[in-house]
């Protein structure tokens, strides 16, 4: 019904940058909130940036003054620019999105995930 799509990841760097892209498309009525997480391997998944549907952003504080997350409501499609990445920023990530779908008698909210992409950063 819903599939996010992320694009974008890579290799690069220390201190390069990448631009992740996270597009939503099937039967979509509206996105709430939506996010950016990632996962190191070994470790959880954690949070990186969140956006709300009115522009409202919060991020995790590892990366606070170094990402960007902001969103396309027309393209539902959110962003995430990653600058002066560091090798502890290599991880997969994740978009998530909360979407409103369904037909007009039935619409309900759900939660739904992007395959991952994969940001590498040497130093």
């Amino acid at each position: 019904q819903v599939q996010l799509v992320e694009s974008g990841g890579g290799l690069v760097q220390a201190g390069g940058s990448l631009r992740l892209s996270c597009a939503a498309s099937g039967s979509i009525f509206s996105i709430n909130a939506m996010a950016w997480y990632r996962q190191a391997p070994g470790n959880q998944r954690e949070l990186v940036a969140h956006i709300s549907s009115g522009g409202s952003t919060n991020y995790a504080d590892s990366v606070k003054g170094r990402f960007t997350i902001s969103r396309d409501n027309a393209k539902n499609t959110t962003y995430l620019q990653m600058n002066s990445l560091k090798p502890e920023d290599t991880a997969v990530y994740y978009c998530n999105a909360d979407v409103l779908t369904g037909p007009p008698y039935y619409r309900r909210w759900g939660v739904y995930w992007g395959q991952g992409t994969q940001v590498t950063v040497s130093s």
